[in-house]
């Protein structure tokens, strides 16, 4: 196997980056310990903060099956600690920063490194709470749209439930998935669709607490389909996912079209991930779209919300997406805001429309600030009949 030696200086980077923010974290941890009067052994701080602060890492190390479950704490404990440690770094900075003026006023510099640690440290507790909140409490949001295409059967009004990024796995299991399923179905809906990043990378938890059995209770009138989410292909697992789906009656779309009784389309791309990770690459939305009547109403999903002009001129009325998570918790919206023509929301691409969500589940920690756990409910009007 031939190594990149750009891949390798690129991880040894971003390890070294890595590290040097959570030394910055520990050393204010200590320097609290030390202003709160609490007497600590150095290694019996420094060793048990490491294991921590690597816990997601080494918890996707192979284990031998008697010390599995011991690999899936330490991912669960290590994923919460990521956003610990940005919450962390970003009030520790501002706190270094309000603590150059006391050290300017000529105030006490040890009572203040007391108190702004106590500060921080509730902050973090708060942010935690709300967090966990926002993202085991999903609402479901509601868009009222209008294709100007008729409809061959008299049928003007479709109800189209979507849920994205579910990430089903280790974190996100059947209790979270059991309250998508119960609101699901209370629409009663026509369609429900899922773009992509159903499990989170490995599907070994999806098998193991069964979820195919709960996720095969939902239930539409014209069908369920899904795509292929980066996730599924970072797993490893595409192949044998998209088997567990069909037994449940679910289909999965992988640069494919499906005719809904002759009144319109779902098409479903391979995920851009594709482009790198599978031999046959993926169509364009030209391609895709091509040998369709377009005088029908087309849906097509596509988990990263890149190429919308491409996707309006292929002739889709409705583009689906997912995968930014909204940046799951504040600030990095402001970094997928940047990114993504639309990170999360509604917008209109010529005659497209254009959704992307926030998703129903979490990557890494089960916490948003500034998103929420969401549900997609949308209302179709289409033209009167032919």
């Amino acid at each position: 196997m031939k190594i990149n030696p750009r891949f390798v200086i690129t991880v040894i980077f971003f390890l070294a980056l890595y590290s040097c923010i959570n030394f910055y974290i520990g050393w204010h941890l200590t320097v609290w310990f030390d202003s709160a009067g609490i007497v600590f052994n150095p290694w019996a701080f420094w060793l048990p903060f490491a294991i921590l602060v690597y816990g997601y890492i080494l918890g996707r190390v192979p284990l031998p099956t008697a010390i599995k479950p011991l690999g899936r704490l330490l991912k669960v404990i290590g994923s919460y600690y990521i956003f610990i440690m940005e919450a962390g770094l970003l009030l520790f900075l501002l706190g270094d920063l309000v603590g150059l003026f006391v050290r300017l006023a000529d105030g006490n510099i040890d009572d203040y490194a007391l108190y702004s640690g106590i500060v921080i440290l509730a902050a973090i507790v708060v942010l935690l709470a709300v967090g966990s909140r926002n993202a085991w409490s999903p609402i479901v949001r509601q868009y009222d749209i209008e294709i100007d295409k008729p409809t061959q059967s008299g049928q003007t009004n479709w109800t189209v439930a979507v849920a994205s990024d579910i990430h089903l796995g280790n974190v996100v299991g059947r209790r979270h998935l059991g309250r998508l399923i119960e609101r699901m179905n209370a629409m009663q809906p026509d369609l429900i669709l899922l773009p992509g990043d159903i499990i989170d990378d490995s599907i070994e938890p999806f098998l193991r607490n069964k979820m195919s059995e709960l996720l095969g209770q939902l239930k539409a009138k014209r069908g369920v389909f899904a795509i292929l989410g980066n996730h599924e292909y970072y797993g490893g697992h595409a192949e044998q996912y998209i088997g567990e789906m069909s037994k449940i009656g679910i289909r999965v779309l992988r640069d494919e079209t499906v005719d809904i009784a002759g009144e319109l389309y779902v098409a479903g791309r391979k995920d851009k991930t594709a482009e790198s990770a599978d031999p046959s690459r993926r169509l364009s939305a030209s391609e895709l779209l091509r040998s369709l009547d377009l005088s029908k109403p087309v849906i097509l999903m596509d988990h990263q919300p890149t190429m919308f002009a491409q996707a309006a001129e292929a002739g889709a009325d409705v583009l689906l997406s997912g995968h930014t998570h909204r940046g799951q918790f504040a600030p990095n919206h402001l970094f997928t805001r940047r990114i993504f023509e639309l990170d999360w929301g509604y917008m209109r691409k010529s005659a497209m429309h254009v959704i992307v969500s926030s998703g129903f589940g979490t990557w890494g920690p089960a916490i948003r600030i500034g998103s929420r756990s969401e549900i997609i409910k949308i209302n179709i009007k289409l033209s009167a009949t032919l």
